[in-house]
């Protein structure tokens, strides 16, 4: 009589065995995809691509003030945001957050544009206006480039909902999507991104354009994909750690060993031995990234204390604080309007000029093509940031009890990270003194709340990037030992994934082999496919 144990060895083999048949190529697809994602994602546009390739501001050109343009789109109520940038190569201001009765069509931010050399909203889009933008983008005659209309889902925007979209492509590889509503560039490719996205994030995320334009059905494939992957790994770990021998009572080549498999199958075991628990983390993870998931939902209400409203920091406005609470007025702007705020930034070469406050004093922040930014007051010279100590000050009077500590922050944290180290620094770091560890991190030079984190965000944190990314501070501020270690275990996972792959063809082809023999009724015939594998 079989043992129940023997029992569920063979079930749990044989469940093994067949689930890695139908999911091998995923997760060696999974497995490489990841490496490459580490350094090339898939296909943009930023804000600081819009910044490389907007063109200087020049004082000269404006003509109208920024409260003159926006009266000029007959609003009810001042706009909470203001920005003078450009739009088809001319100066022109952007606002969000109005109300009241419309205007021009919206730029970045959905909000009306107004031309700051005549006072006129940009309303109208033509061919020829698209033209232009596509032109200045990528530098290059559209003449020479094919453009065709795109009103389905192509590869390269499954998630761009917004149609129509005017394609331009150019002999040198480079591909410009622009919204043929707002004449905005939407998607940007060139053949080295494409390249690596084909090799990279595609087949990371299964966005294969047949399956990814059909959303819930690629919803579903990836969701189960990863749960039954995750449960494979476990299975497996659970057979080899069953199998597992310390004291060597199995034989291999006529020496003692712990592991009573042989030729690819001792590979696999081998592999799933060192390997199997990142294999397990890095699916679980992976299947996070598609949350959240209702019983997640309800860990991080088990793990995660319930506060009072009012005793929670989330309920600290500190961003209202850190601007003001009076209303937003371009008037406040005219001691020292865009013309002049420009021309005393030497050498700077503006890009894009924010309206803005700070603890209810008007102010100006400029940003130049390599991302950097000067304060300009309504009075006094340019200066990098704004005051620190009257930051710090601000932000302990608006926490008032509730802060538990403030100090700069030099260096990134758990919380707070980049591993491309582009996040600006220092920042204000601001931890309140409520039961889920409320904490702001504050740009000094924008005077902008760039980030918080609460215990609420604990399972995306830690489950998801933590485990997916391994982006543990003992780790991830240490380059490039990150890259050594992420990509020494991705091998590994890939080795693993080698292993089943070949493991798998065997089964098949044993499989067919056998259905053949069936079907011709020649049981003697030497069919057999496993032996030349």
């Amino acid at each position: 009589m079989v043992r129940p144990t023997a029992l569920l060895k063979r079930f749990l083999i044989f469940i093994h065995r067949w689930l890695g048949v139908a999911l091998s190529v995923i997760f060696m697809l999974w497995f490489v995809s990841g490496i490459v994602m580490m350094y090339w994602g898939f296909p943009g546009v930023a804000a600081s691509d819009r910044l490389q390739r907007a063109p200087v501001l020049d004082p000269a050109a404006i003509k109208v003030s920024a409260e003159e343009a926006y009266a000029a789109l007959g609003q009810d109520e001042p706009p909470r945001q203001v920005r003078l940038t450009s739009f088809d190569g001319r100066p022109v201001y952007r606002f969000g957050g109005g109300g009241g009765r419309g205007g021009g069509r919206g730029g970045r931010g959905g909000g009306p544009m107004v031309y700051a050399d005549d006072g006129t909203p940009q309303n109208a889009v033509d061919d020829a206006m698209v033209d232009r933008v596509a032109t200045a983008w990528a530098g290059r005659p559209s003449s020479e480039a094919k453009k065709e209309s795109v009103e389905e889902v192509d590869q390269w925007t499954v998630g761009i909902r917004v149609r129509p979209l005017v394609k331009y492509s150019w002999p040198d590889g480079q591909q410009v999507y622009v919204n043929g509503s707002t004449a905005e560039v939407a998607q940007y490719t060139t053949t080295a991104s494409r390249f690596w996205a084909y090799l990279g994030a595609i087949p990371h995320w299964m966005y294969f354009t047949p399956l990814r334009k059909n959303g819930p059905q690629w919803f579903s494939f990836v969701v189960w994909s990863s749960l039954i992957g995750t449960i494979t790994a476990v299975i497996g770990m659970v057979i080899i750690v069953w199998m597992y021998s310390p004291r060597k009572r199995y034989r291999h080549a006529g020496a003692p060993t712990s592991i009573p498999y042989r030729g690819w199958k001792r590979w696999h075991a081998v592999a799933g031995l060192f390997f199997g628990v990142i294999t397990t983390t890095w699916t679980f993870s992976g299947l996070l990234s598609m949350g959240p998931f209702p019983i997640l939902e309800q860990l991080t209400a088990w793990t995660v204390p319930t506060t009072p409203g009012a005793a929670r920091g989330q309920d600290v406005d500190l961003s209202g604080a850190l601007r003001g609470s009076d209303p937003f007025q371009l008037s406040a702007y005219a001691d020292r309007d865009a013309r002049a705020a420009i021309a005393a930034l030497v050498d700077f070469a503006v890009k894009e000029l924010e309206y803005t406050s700070f603890a209810g004093q008007p102010a100006y922040v400029a940003t130049n093509a390599r991302g950097q930014t000067r304060v300009v007051p309504m009075r006094g010279d340019p200066t990098e940031s704004f005051d620190t100590q009257a930051m710090t000050r601000v932000v302990r009077e608006a926490s008032g009890n509730n802060l538990a500590e403030l100090r700069l922050m030099d260096d990134y944290d758990a919380y707070y990270q980049d591993r491309r180290r582009e996040r600006p620094l220092p920042v204000i770091y601001a931890r309140m003194n409520d039961a889920v560890g409320t904490r702001y991190y504050i740009n000094p030079k924008t005077a902008r709340v760039v980030d918080s984190y609460s215990q609420e965000g604990w399972v995306s944190r830690w489950l998801y990037h933590g485990l997916h990314s391994l982006d543990f501070p003992w780790l991830y501020k240490y380059r490039p030992l990150w890259d050594i270690v992420v990509i020494t275990l991705m091998l590994g996972g890939t080795a693993l994934c080698v292993t089943s792959l070949v493991l798998t063809w065997r089964v098949v082809a044993r499989t067919v082999m056998a259905a053949i023999r069936a079907r011709f009724n020649a049981p003697n015939e030497d069919l057999s496919l496993e032996s030349k594998a």
